[in-house]
């Protein structure tokens, strides 16, 4: 994608631009690059066309491909929700003939086009082929440290953990918080926990992180303080999300069991850790829990996971707070 950027930002553009694949966040920012540097704020009026996939069949599109451009070199036309249209297969005899002056931009989004058909071939010789593969749990730190680097700041490692933990790999809910911080915090900031704390909402010793740390330890204290604090800020600390990164965890835990022998190079890449200043809370669980214990709390996980969304439960008379309550007391007496 940094290649594609560069071209863009030096304005050597390509005819047809396809974008598609799972991760939106990457497919808006080649679409918001070109929109910034292939025509000036006065071309736009006439010479940038925005259509959308539902509201659009290919003769139209056509139509307004093959169009000149006024008092200017070229033309955009940017398709969004490309994989709303019918018919995207009729534009086969654009993308092998694009019109020199006007620059395409499909953006495809949310799945990935199949680039073994006839448009798909065609993509691949004459266009610029961009698929937004969805980042993997372990990944999306590195991205955040990443990104924090565009906006002017660094962050902290555990910093970074935590965000990537309570957010997840949808990048575009991950930036939208470090723009948060970005506007609070002066250029050269090393973004802290306390930082997150105060900026994000998310606290530094009562979260998702802190609470793996307290059952791999087997601290019974810290772990009753955290569930305390979600109970009362449920809101903020979801049931579901709280599951979600127990199981992960967990699940670590579990595999690392089978691969205790092997160096730590081995375990790293097993589990799927960033490196390994993250393996210590795995191997302090795996010597608090036994493969017996961690499979009967990923049953437990499970269980409780299907009742957080209703199944078997009656949610109006079962909030979260009573699950959570029920599923940390199953959890510590395991």
């Amino acid at each position: 994608m940094e290649e594609i950027l560069r071209d863009i930002s030096a304005r050597k553009f390509a005819p047809v631009y396809f974008l598609h694949g799972e991760e939106a966040f990457f497919i808006d920012k080649i679409e918001d690059t070109i929109e910034k540097h292939a025509l000036t704020e006065g071309e736009k009026g006439f010479n940038q066309t925005i259509l959308y996939g539902k509201d659009i069949d290919p003769l139209t599109l056509l139509d307004y491909l093959r169009r000149y451009p006024m008092m200017s070199e070229r033309q955009v036309v940017i398709l969004r929700e490309a994989q709303e249209m019918k018919g995207i297969n009729e534009l086969l005899s654009y993308v092998e003939n694009p019109m020199p002056t006007t620059l395409f931009v499909v953006c495809f989004k949310h799945k990935k086009y199949d680039m073994s058909t006839k448009l798909g071939k065609a993509l691949k010789a004459k266009a610029t082929v961009f698929e937004a593969k969805k980042l993997y749990d372990n990944q999306v730190a590195d991205w955040i440290n990443s990104y924090c680097k565009t906006q002017g700041m660094s962050i902290e490692p555990k910093a970074a953990a935590l965000l990537a933990e309570y957010l997840g790999t949808e990048l575009s809910k991950v930036a939208n918080e470090i723009g948060k911080l970005a506007l609070n915090l002066s250029k050269g900031t090393a973004v802290t926990e306390k930082h997150i704390e105060t900026y994000v909402g998310i606290s530094k010793d009562f979260n998702v992180y802190e609470l793996q740390k307290a059952f791999a330890g087997r601290d019974l204290k810290k772990i009753a303080l955290i569930r305390h604090y979600f109970e009362a800020n449920i809101r903020k600390n979801p049931l579901i999300v709280t599951i979600s990164s127990l199981f992960s965890f967990f699940s670590k835990v579990y595999m690392l069991h089978f691969v205790k022998n092997s160096s730590d190079a081995e375990k790293v890449k097993t589990l799927e850790l960033r490196s390994d200043w993250f393996l210590k809370d795995y191997k302090l669980a795996a010597s608090n829990y036994s493969p017996a214990q961690t499979r009967k709390i990923l049953g437990f996980l499970r269980d409780y996971d299907l009742r957080s969304k209703g199944v078997n439960t009656d949610l109006s008379s079962s909030g979260e707070e009573e699950l959570m309550k029920e599923l940390f007391w199953k959890l510590v007496h395991c």
